[in-house]
Protein backbone atom coordinates (compact mmCIF):
# COMPACT_ATOMS: atom_id res chain seq x y z
CA UNK A 1 0.00 0.00 0.00
CA UNK A 2 1.37 3.40 -0.99
CA UNK A 3 1.60 6.31 1.42
CA UNK A 4 -1.00 8.13 -0.67
CA UNK A 5 -3.57 5.35 -0.47
CA UNK A 6 -2.89 4.89 3.26
CA UNK A 7 -3.49 8.60 3.84
CA UNK A 8 -6.66 8.44 1.73
CA UNK A 9 -8.08 5.74 4.01
CA UNK A 10 -7.38 7.80 7.14
CA UNK A 11 -8.90 10.91 5.57
CA UNK A 12 -11.92 8.89 4.45
CA UNK A 13 -12.54 7.66 7.99
CA UNK A 14 -12.46 11.23 9.33
CA UNK A 15 -14.77 12.63 6.63
CA UNK A 16 -17.29 9.80 6.95
CA UNK A 17 -17.45 10.29 10.73
CA UNK A 18 -18.21 13.99 10.18
CA UNK A 19 -20.92 13.13 7.68
CA UNK A 20 -22.57 10.73 10.09
CA UNK A 21 -22.87 13.49 12.67
CA UNK A 22 -25.08 15.70 10.51
CA UNK A 23 -26.79 12.82 8.69
CA UNK A 24 -27.94 11.43 12.03
CA UNK A 25 -29.47 14.79 12.99
CA UNK A 26 -31.22 15.77 9.75
CA UNK A 27 -33.92 18.10 11.12
CA UNK A 28 -31.50 19.96 13.40
CA UNK A 29 -28.97 20.21 10.57
CA UNK A 30 -31.50 21.73 8.19
CA UNK A 31 -32.74 24.17 10.84
CA UNK A 32 -29.18 25.37 11.41
CA UNK A 33 -28.72 25.87 7.65
CA UNK A 34 -32.07 27.67 7.40
CA UNK A 35 -31.35 30.06 10.27
CA UNK A 36 -27.95 30.94 8.85
CA UNK A 37 -29.35 31.60 5.36
CA UNK A 38 -32.08 33.94 6.61
CA UNK A 39 -29.76 35.84 8.94
CA UNK A 40 -27.02 36.26 6.34
CA UNK A 41 -29.31 37.46 3.53
CA UNK A 42 -31.56 39.73 5.63
CA UNK A 43 -30.00 42.95 4.29
CA UNK A 44 -29.95 41.94 0.62
CA UNK A 45 -32.47 43.37 -1.83
CA UNK A 46 -34.31 40.06 -1.87
CA UNK A 47 -34.20 39.74 1.90
CA UNK A 48 -35.66 43.22 2.42
CA UNK A 49 -38.35 42.69 -0.22
CA UNK A 50 -39.42 39.48 1.51
CA UNK A 51 -39.17 40.68 5.12
CA UNK A 52 -36.37 38.33 6.17
CA UNK A 53 -35.92 40.40 9.33
CA UNK A 54 -39.39 39.28 10.42
CA UNK A 55 -38.83 35.58 9.67
CA UNK A 56 -38.33 33.52 12.81
CA UNK A 57 -39.64 30.15 11.59
CA UNK A 58 -40.02 28.07 8.47
CA UNK A 59 -43.74 28.84 8.48
CA UNK A 60 -42.89 32.55 8.26
CA UNK A 61 -40.58 31.84 5.34
CA UNK A 62 -43.22 29.85 3.44
CA UNK A 63 -45.66 32.75 3.84
CA UNK A 64 -43.19 35.43 2.74
CA UNK A 65 -41.33 33.60 -0.05
CA UNK A 66 -43.30 31.99 -2.90
CA UNK A 67 -41.99 29.13 -5.02
CA UNK A 68 -40.00 30.43 -7.98
CA UNK A 69 -38.31 29.02 -11.05
CA UNK A 70 -35.55 30.80 -12.96
CA UNK A 71 -37.95 32.96 -14.95
CA UNK A 72 -39.57 34.21 -11.74
CA UNK A 73 -36.19 34.96 -10.18
CA UNK A 74 -34.80 36.49 -13.37
CA UNK A 75 -35.44 40.18 -12.47
CA UNK A 76 -33.14 39.74 -9.47
CA UNK A 77 -30.58 37.71 -11.43
CA UNK A 78 -30.43 40.39 -14.13
CA UNK A 79 -29.39 42.94 -11.51
CA UNK A 80 -26.63 40.61 -10.34
CA UNK A 81 -25.52 40.05 -13.94
CA UNK A 82 -25.47 43.83 -14.42
CA UNK A 83 -22.89 44.05 -11.64
CA UNK A 84 -25.02 45.15 -8.68
CA UNK A 85 -24.12 43.96 -5.19
CA UNK A 86 -26.19 42.59 -2.31
CA UNK A 87 -29.11 41.51 -4.47
CA UNK A 88 -29.72 37.81 -3.74
CA UNK A 89 -26.75 37.22 -1.44
CA UNK A 90 -24.28 39.59 0.22
CA UNK A 91 -21.71 41.00 -2.18
CA UNK A 92 -21.24 39.63 -5.69
CA UNK A 93 -20.94 36.00 -6.80
CA UNK A 94 -17.58 34.53 -7.73
CA UNK A 95 -18.94 33.04 -10.95
CA UNK A 96 -21.97 32.54 -13.10
CA UNK A 97 -22.62 29.02 -14.29
CA UNK A 98 -24.13 29.52 -17.72
CA UNK A 99 -26.71 26.94 -18.69
CA UNK A 100 -29.38 26.43 -21.30
CA UNK A 101 -32.53 28.39 -20.45
CA UNK A 102 -35.99 26.91 -20.09
CA UNK A 103 -38.01 29.63 -21.80
CA UNK A 104 -35.91 32.65 -22.72
CA UNK A 105 -32.28 32.13 -23.54
CA UNK A 106 -29.35 31.34 -21.30
CA UNK A 107 -29.58 31.04 -17.54
CA UNK A 108 -26.96 32.60 -15.28
CA UNK A 109 -26.76 30.70 -12.01
CA UNK A 110 -24.69 32.49 -9.34
CA UNK A 111 -21.90 30.65 -7.54
CA UNK A 112 -20.66 32.38 -4.39
CA UNK A 113 -17.61 31.95 -2.17
CA UNK A 114 -19.94 30.26 0.32
CA UNK A 115 -21.58 27.89 -2.19
CA UNK A 116 -18.55 26.95 -4.26
CA UNK A 117 -16.94 24.61 -1.69
CA UNK A 118 -19.96 22.30 -1.65
CA UNK A 119 -19.53 21.58 -5.36
CA UNK A 120 -15.96 20.46 -4.71
CA UNK A 121 -16.34 18.69 -1.39
CA UNK A 122 -19.35 16.60 -2.40
CA UNK A 123 -17.52 14.97 -5.31
CA UNK A 124 -14.49 14.39 -3.08
CA UNK A 125 -16.61 12.94 -0.30
CA UNK A 126 -18.33 10.53 -2.69
CA UNK A 127 -14.93 8.99 -3.45
CA UNK A 128 -13.95 8.97 0.22
CA UNK A 129 -17.16 7.14 1.14
CA UNK A 130 -16.32 4.51 -1.46
CA UNK A 131 -12.81 4.13 -0.04
CA UNK A 132 -14.10 3.88 3.53
CA UNK A 133 -16.74 1.27 2.67
CA UNK A 134 -14.72 -0.94 0.31
CA UNK A 135 -11.19 -0.46 1.61
CA UNK A 136 -10.13 0.05 -1.99
CA UNK A 137 -7.80 3.04 -2.25
CA UNK A 138 -5.21 1.78 -4.72
CA UNK A 139 -6.79 3.76 -7.53
CA UNK A 140 -5.53 7.03 -6.01
CA UNK A 141 -2.06 6.13 -7.30
CA UNK A 142 -3.22 5.86 -10.90
CA UNK A 143 -4.44 8.37 -13.44
CA UNK A 144 -7.91 9.85 -13.25
CA UNK A 145 -9.85 11.42 -16.08
CA UNK A 146 -12.76 13.81 -15.74
CA UNK A 147 -14.52 14.43 -19.06
CA UNK A 148 -15.79 17.97 -18.72
CA UNK A 149 -16.32 21.29 -20.45
CA UNK A 150 -13.57 23.76 -21.19
CA UNK A 151 -12.17 25.53 -18.11
CA UNK A 152 -11.74 28.72 -20.11
CA UNK A 153 -14.18 31.40 -18.99
CA UNK A 154 -15.65 34.67 -20.17
CA UNK A 155 -16.31 37.73 -18.04
CA UNK A 156 -19.49 39.70 -17.49
CA UNK A 157 -19.32 42.93 -15.49
CA UNK A 158 -16.32 41.72 -13.56
CA UNK A 159 -17.75 38.26 -12.82
CA UNK A 160 -16.36 35.20 -14.58
CA UNK A 161 -18.79 32.86 -16.28
CA UNK A 162 -18.56 29.43 -17.82
CA UNK A 163 -20.01 25.96 -17.64
CA UNK A 164 -20.07 24.42 -14.19
CA UNK A 165 -17.77 21.53 -15.08
CA UNK A 166 -15.23 23.98 -16.47
CA UNK A 167 -15.41 26.17 -13.37
CA UNK A 168 -14.94 23.16 -11.09
CA UNK A 169 -11.81 22.21 -13.05
CA UNK A 170 -10.09 25.21 -11.46
CA UNK A 171 -10.56 23.65 -8.03
CA UNK A 172 -8.88 20.27 -8.51
CA UNK A 173 -6.76 19.86 -5.35
CA UNK A 174 -2.99 19.90 -5.63
CA UNK A 175 -2.63 16.29 -4.50
CA UNK A 176 -4.62 15.18 -7.57
CA UNK A 177 -3.00 17.46 -10.14
CA UNK A 178 -0.28 14.95 -11.06
CA UNK A 179 -2.86 12.20 -11.45
CA UNK A 180 -5.37 14.23 -13.41
CA UNK A 181 -5.97 13.90 -17.13
CA UNK A 182 -6.45 15.26 -19.71
CA UNK A 183 -3.95 18.09 -19.75
CA UNK A 184 -5.13 21.65 -19.33
CA UNK A 185 -4.41 22.38 -23.00
CA UNK A 186 -6.51 19.43 -24.16
CA UNK A 187 -9.32 20.33 -21.77
CA UNK A 188 -9.51 23.76 -23.40
CA UNK A 189 -10.19 22.36 -26.88
CA UNK A 190 -13.68 23.49 -27.84
CA UNK A 191 -14.41 21.09 -30.70
CA UNK A 192 -15.56 17.91 -28.99
CA UNK A 193 -14.42 15.41 -31.63
CA UNK A 194 -10.97 16.96 -31.71
CA UNK A 195 -10.92 16.99 -27.93
CA UNK A 196 -11.87 13.32 -27.61
CA UNK A 197 -9.19 12.32 -30.12
CA UNK A 198 -6.63 14.31 -28.13
CA UNK A 199 -7.80 12.67 -24.89
CA UNK A 200 -7.43 9.24 -26.49
CA UNK A 201 -3.86 10.05 -27.47
CA UNK A 202 -3.04 11.31 -23.97
CA UNK A 203 -4.58 8.41 -22.10
CA UNK A 204 -4.19 5.26 -24.21
CA UNK A 205 -0.79 4.44 -22.71
CA UNK A 206 -1.57 5.60 -19.16
CA UNK A 207 -2.56 3.66 -16.05
CA UNK A 208 -6.14 4.89 -15.92
CA UNK A 209 -7.87 3.92 -12.68
CA UNK A 210 -10.82 6.34 -12.38
CA UNK A 211 -12.95 7.62 -15.26
CA UNK A 212 -15.72 10.16 -14.71
CA UNK A 213 -18.29 11.90 -16.89
CA UNK A 214 -21.75 11.84 -18.38
CA UNK A 215 -22.28 8.29 -19.73
CA UNK A 216 -22.99 9.35 -23.31
CA UNK A 217 -19.70 11.29 -23.52
CA UNK A 218 -17.73 8.51 -21.84
CA UNK A 219 -19.19 5.97 -24.24
CA UNK A 220 -17.86 7.97 -27.16
CA UNK A 221 -14.43 8.13 -25.51
CA UNK A 222 -14.44 4.36 -25.00
CA UNK A 223 -15.41 3.71 -28.61
CA UNK A 224 -12.61 5.96 -29.86
CA UNK A 225 -10.11 4.18 -27.57
CA UNK A 226 -11.12 0.78 -28.94
CA UNK A 227 -10.97 2.02 -32.53
CA UNK A 228 -7.48 3.41 -31.91
CA UNK A 229 -5.98 0.47 -29.99
CA UNK A 230 -8.06 -2.54 -31.00
CA UNK A 231 -8.38 -3.49 -27.33
CA UNK A 232 -11.36 -3.44 -24.95
CA UNK A 233 -11.13 -0.69 -22.36
CA UNK A 234 -10.69 -3.15 -19.48
CA UNK A 235 -7.67 -4.71 -21.16
CA UNK A 236 -6.19 -1.36 -22.11
CA UNK A 237 -6.66 -0.12 -18.53
CA UNK A 238 -6.34 -3.21 -16.32
CA UNK A 239 -6.49 -1.08 -13.15
CA UNK A 240 -9.59 0.84 -14.19
CA UNK A 241 -11.87 0.03 -11.27
CA UNK A 242 -14.12 3.03 -10.65
CA UNK A 243 -16.57 4.84 -12.92
CA UNK A 244 -18.13 8.07 -11.60
CA UNK A 245 -21.13 9.49 -13.40
CA UNK A 246 -24.02 11.93 -13.17
CA UNK A 247 -26.37 13.93 -15.32
CA UNK A 248 -28.36 11.06 -16.83
CA UNK A 249 -29.52 7.60 -15.83
CA UNK A 250 -26.69 5.10 -16.24
CA UNK A 251 -28.89 2.02 -16.54
CA UNK A 252 -29.61 2.31 -20.28
CA UNK A 253 -25.86 2.45 -20.84
CA UNK A 254 -24.73 -0.22 -18.38
CA UNK A 255 -24.83 -3.24 -20.70
CA UNK A 256 -23.12 -1.29 -23.48
CA UNK A 257 -20.42 -0.09 -21.07
CA UNK A 258 -19.71 -3.57 -19.79
CA UNK A 259 -19.33 -4.77 -23.38
CA UNK A 260 -16.93 -1.92 -24.19
CA UNK A 261 -14.94 -2.46 -21.01
CA UNK A 262 -15.09 -6.26 -21.12
CA UNK A 263 -16.04 -6.60 -17.45
CA UNK A 264 -18.08 -5.01 -14.70
CA UNK A 265 -16.67 -1.90 -13.01
CA UNK A 266 -17.94 -0.41 -9.73
CA UNK A 267 -19.64 2.96 -10.11
CA UNK A 268 -20.59 6.01 -8.06
CA UNK A 269 -23.59 8.14 -8.96
CA UNK A 270 -23.60 11.90 -8.40
CA UNK A 271 -26.47 14.42 -8.42
CA UNK A 272 -24.84 17.75 -9.30
CA UNK A 273 -26.39 20.80 -10.92
CA UNK A 274 -25.37 24.40 -11.44
CA UNK A 275 -27.72 25.32 -8.59
CA UNK A 276 -25.99 22.99 -6.15
CA UNK A 277 -24.48 19.56 -5.56
CA UNK A 278 -27.53 17.88 -4.06
CA UNK A 279 -26.56 14.27 -3.42
CA UNK A 280 -24.10 11.48 -4.07
CA UNK A 281 -23.97 7.72 -3.69
CA UNK A 282 -22.44 7.08 -0.29
CA UNK A 283 -22.68 3.28 -0.27
CA UNK A 284 -22.52 0.40 -2.71
CA UNK A 285 -24.98 -1.57 -0.59
CA UNK A 286 -28.09 0.64 -0.65
CA UNK A 287 -30.15 2.26 -3.35
CA UNK A 288 -30.09 6.03 -3.66
CA UNK A 289 -27.79 8.97 -2.99
CA UNK A 290 -27.18 10.74 0.31
CA UNK A 291 -28.94 14.11 0.34
CA UNK A 292 -26.48 16.86 1.28
CA UNK A 293 -28.23 18.45 4.25
CA UNK A 294 -25.15 20.28 5.53
CA UNK A 295 -24.05 22.05 2.34
CA UNK A 296 -25.61 25.48 2.63
CA UNK A 297 -28.88 24.43 1.03
CA UNK A 298 -32.28 24.32 2.72
CA UNK A 299 -34.63 21.88 1.01
CA UNK A 300 -38.36 21.92 0.51
CA UNK A 301 -40.43 19.26 -1.19
CA UNK A 302 -43.77 19.44 -2.99
CA UNK A 303 -45.62 16.33 -4.09
CA UNK A 304 -45.37 16.30 -7.88
CA UNK A 305 -49.05 15.53 -8.39
CA UNK A 306 -49.94 18.65 -6.35
CA UNK A 307 -47.27 20.98 -7.71
CA UNK A 308 -49.39 22.87 -10.21
CA UNK A 309 -52.17 23.55 -7.73
CA UNK A 310 -52.45 27.04 -6.27
CA UNK A 311 -50.29 27.22 -3.12
CA UNK A 312 -49.40 23.51 -2.93
CA UNK A 313 -48.26 22.15 0.45
CA UNK A 314 -44.51 22.58 1.00
CA UNK A 315 -42.76 20.01 3.16
CA UNK A 316 -39.43 20.05 4.98
CA UNK A 317 -37.07 17.17 5.54
CA UNK A 318 -38.87 15.77 8.58
CA UNK A 319 -42.17 15.46 6.71
CA UNK A 320 -41.28 13.41 3.64
CA UNK A 321 -42.00 9.75 2.91
CA UNK A 322 -40.28 7.01 0.94
CA UNK A 323 -41.41 6.41 -2.63
CA UNK A 324 -43.36 9.65 -3.17
CA UNK A 325 -42.53 11.77 -6.20
CA UNK A 326 -41.46 15.22 -4.97
CA UNK A 327 -40.48 18.39 -6.78
CA UNK A 328 -37.19 19.57 -5.28
CA UNK A 329 -36.97 23.19 -4.05
CA UNK A 330 -33.85 24.81 -2.63
CA UNK A 331 -32.85 27.97 -0.81
CA UNK A 332 -29.11 28.34 -0.85
CA UNK A 333 -26.02 30.34 0.01
CA UNK A 334 -25.78 31.14 -3.69
CA UNK A 335 -28.88 33.31 -3.34
CA UNK A 336 -31.60 31.01 -4.66
CA UNK A 337 -34.84 31.13 -2.66
CA UNK A 338 -37.63 28.52 -2.69
CA UNK A 339 -36.21 27.74 -6.11
CA UNK A 340 -37.66 25.00 -8.28
CA UNK A 341 -34.67 23.24 -9.83
CA UNK A 342 -37.03 21.29 -12.10
CA UNK A 343 -36.04 17.84 -10.88
CA UNK A 344 -38.33 15.35 -9.24
CA UNK A 345 -36.91 12.98 -6.66
CA UNK A 346 -38.03 10.05 -4.54
CA UNK A 347 -36.65 9.11 -1.16
CA UNK A 348 -35.27 5.59 -1.00
CA UNK A 349 -34.37 5.87 2.70
CA UNK A 350 -35.10 8.18 5.64
CA UNK A 351 -32.30 6.94 7.91
CA UNK A 352 -30.23 8.47 6.43
CA UNK A 353 -32.04 10.53 3.81
CA UNK A 354 -31.21 9.07 0.42
CA UNK A 355 -32.82 10.03 -2.87
CA UNK A 356 -33.04 8.96 -6.46
CA UNK A 357 -33.79 11.26 -9.37
CA UNK A 358 -37.16 10.32 -10.82
CA UNK A 359 -37.38 12.85 -13.64
CA UNK A 360 -38.43 16.41 -14.35
CA UNK A 361 -41.61 18.15 -13.33
CA UNK A 362 -42.33 19.05 -16.95
CA UNK A 363 -42.13 16.91 -20.06
CA UNK A 364 -38.64 16.79 -21.43
CA UNK A 365 -36.08 14.70 -23.30
CA UNK A 366 -32.73 14.18 -21.64
CA UNK A 367 -31.74 10.66 -22.62
CA UNK A 368 -28.24 11.99 -23.32
CA UNK A 369 -28.18 15.06 -21.09
CA UNK A 370 -29.74 17.41 -23.66
CA UNK A 371 -32.56 18.80 -21.48
CA UNK A 372 -34.89 19.46 -24.41
CA UNK A 373 -38.24 20.94 -23.35
CA UNK A 374 -41.65 21.39 -24.94
CA UNK A 375 -41.23 25.04 -25.80
CA UNK A 376 -38.13 24.27 -27.85
CA UNK A 377 -39.75 21.59 -30.02
CA UNK A 378 -42.86 23.73 -30.48
CA UNK A 379 -40.77 26.73 -31.54
CA UNK A 380 -38.80 24.57 -33.96
CA UNK A 381 -42.01 23.25 -35.50
CA UNK A 382 -43.43 26.76 -35.81
CA UNK A 383 -40.33 27.98 -37.62
CA UNK A 384 -40.43 25.01 -40.00
CA UNK A 385 -44.13 25.57 -40.77
CA UNK A 386 -43.48 29.28 -41.40
CA UNK A 387 -40.56 28.45 -43.70
CA UNK A 388 -42.08 25.62 -45.73
CA UNK A 389 -45.81 26.35 -45.45
CA UNK A 390 -47.16 22.96 -44.46
CA UNK A 391 -49.83 21.91 -41.98
CA UNK A 392 -49.86 19.22 -39.30
CA UNK A 393 -52.48 17.58 -37.14
CA UNK A 394 -50.23 16.69 -34.25
CA UNK A 395 -46.71 15.68 -33.35
CA UNK A 396 -44.60 14.27 -30.53
CA UNK A 397 -40.88 13.63 -30.04
CA UNK A 398 -39.01 10.74 -28.42
CA UNK A 399 -35.38 9.59 -28.17
CA UNK A 400 -34.30 6.62 -30.26
CA UNK A 401 -31.47 4.83 -28.47
CA UNK A 402 -31.72 1.41 -30.09
CA UNK A 403 -30.05 1.89 -33.44
CA UNK A 404 -28.27 -0.48 -35.78
CA UNK A 405 -24.55 -1.10 -35.43
CA UNK A 406 -22.51 1.99 -36.20
CA UNK A 407 -25.51 4.31 -36.27
CA UNK A 408 -25.74 7.14 -33.76
CA UNK A 409 -28.90 7.58 -31.68
CA UNK A 410 -31.25 10.43 -32.50
CA UNK A 411 -34.47 12.24 -31.70
CA UNK A 412 -37.43 10.83 -33.61
CA UNK A 413 -40.22 13.26 -34.54
CA UNK A 414 -43.59 11.59 -35.07
CA UNK A 415 -45.60 13.95 -37.26
CA UNK A 416 -49.12 13.62 -38.60
CA UNK A 417 -49.24 15.95 -41.60
CA UNK A 418 -52.45 17.25 -43.10
CA UNK A 419 -50.83 16.46 -46.41
CA UNK A 420 -47.39 14.88 -46.56
CA UNK A 421 -44.91 17.38 -48.04
CA UNK A 422 -42.34 16.36 -50.60
CA UNK A 423 -39.41 18.13 -48.92
CA UNK A 424 -39.22 16.08 -45.70
CA UNK A 425 -35.43 16.18 -45.61
CA UNK A 426 -35.38 19.97 -45.76
CA UNK A 427 -38.00 20.15 -43.02
CA UNK A 428 -35.94 17.81 -40.83
CA UNK A 429 -32.85 19.95 -41.41
CA UNK A 430 -34.77 23.10 -40.46
CA UNK A 431 -36.14 21.48 -37.30
CA UNK A 432 -32.70 20.28 -36.29
CA UNK A 433 -31.07 23.65 -36.96
CA UNK A 434 -33.67 25.35 -34.77
CA UNK A 435 -33.15 22.84 -31.96
CA UNK A 436 -29.38 23.38 -32.06
CA UNK A 437 -29.85 27.13 -32.00
CA UNK A 438 -32.21 27.01 -29.02
CA UNK A 439 -30.51 24.36 -26.91
CA UNK A 440 -26.75 24.42 -26.32
CA UNK A 441 -26.72 20.88 -24.88
CA UNK A 442 -28.38 19.50 -28.00
CA UNK A 443 -25.94 21.47 -30.15
CA UNK A 444 -22.98 19.98 -28.26
CA UNK A 445 -24.31 16.44 -28.67
CA UNK A 446 -24.78 16.88 -32.42
CA UNK A 447 -21.41 18.58 -32.84
CA UNK A 448 -19.76 15.93 -30.69
CA UNK A 449 -21.26 13.10 -32.78
CA UNK A 450 -23.03 11.67 -29.75
CA UNK A 451 -26.37 12.24 -31.50
CA UNK A 452 -27.13 12.37 -35.20
CA UNK A 453 -29.61 14.93 -36.54
CA UNK A 454 -33.26 14.20 -35.89
CA UNK A 455 -35.41 12.00 -38.11
CA UNK A 456 -39.07 12.38 -39.06
CA UNK A 457 -41.51 9.50 -39.00
CA UNK A 458 -44.66 10.33 -40.96
CA UNK A 459 -47.81 9.00 -39.34
CA UNK A 460 -51.07 8.15 -41.12
CA UNK A 461 -54.19 10.23 -40.61
CA UNK A 462 -55.91 9.87 -37.21
CA UNK A 463 -52.88 8.22 -35.58
CA UNK A 464 -52.95 10.50 -32.56
CA UNK A 465 -56.70 10.12 -32.22
CA UNK A 466 -56.26 6.38 -32.04
CA UNK A 467 -53.48 6.75 -29.49
CA UNK A 468 -55.49 9.01 -27.20
CA UNK A 469 -58.48 6.70 -27.49
CA UNK A 470 -56.32 3.75 -26.50
CA UNK A 471 -55.32 5.67 -23.36
CA UNK A 472 -58.90 6.63 -22.51
CA UNK A 473 -58.02 10.28 -23.09
CA UNK A 474 -59.84 11.11 -26.27
CA UNK A 475 -61.38 14.61 -26.16
CA UNK A 476 -61.91 16.96 -23.25
CA UNK A 477 -58.86 18.78 -21.90
CA UNK A 478 -56.50 15.91 -22.62
CA UNK A 479 -53.43 16.72 -24.68
CA UNK A 480 -50.85 14.64 -26.47
CA UNK A 481 -47.50 15.15 -24.70
CA UNK A 482 -45.19 17.11 -26.96
CA UNK A 483 -42.23 14.98 -25.93
CA UNK A 484 -41.21 12.23 -23.56
CA UNK A 485 -37.94 10.83 -22.26
CA UNK A 486 -39.05 7.28 -23.06
CA UNK A 487 -40.70 5.55 -26.00
CA UNK A 488 -44.06 4.64 -24.46
CA UNK A 489 -45.91 6.83 -26.96
CA UNK A 490 -43.42 6.14 -29.76
CA UNK A 491 -43.84 2.38 -29.38
CA UNK A 492 -47.55 2.75 -30.07
CA UNK A 493 -46.68 4.10 -33.51
CA UNK A 494 -43.92 1.61 -34.29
Amino acid sequence: MSLKSFAAKIFARIVVARMHRWANKPVQTQKRVFDNLIKTAAETSFGKAHSFAEISSYQDFARHVPIRDYEDLKPYVEKVVAGESDILWPGKPLYFAKTSGTTSGAKYIPLTKESMPSHIQAARNAILCYIHETGNADFVDGKMIFLQGSPEMDEKNGIQLGRLSGIVAHYVPNYLQKNRLPSWETNCIEDWETKVDAIVEETKDQDMTVISGIPSWVQMYFERLIAKTGKPVGELFPNFNLFIYGGVNYEPYRAKFEALIGRKVPSIELFPASEGFFAFQDTQQEKGMLLQLNSGMFYEFVEANLFFEENPPRLTIGEVAVGVNYVLLISSNAGLWAYNVGDTIQFTSLKPYRVMVSGRIKHFISAFGEHVIGKEVEQAMKEAIDTFNFSISEFTVAPQTETSAGELPYHEWFIEFESEPENLQQIAQQLDASMQQQNSYYFDLIEGKVLQPLKIKVLPKDSFQKYMKSQGKLGGQNKVPRLANDRKIADFFS
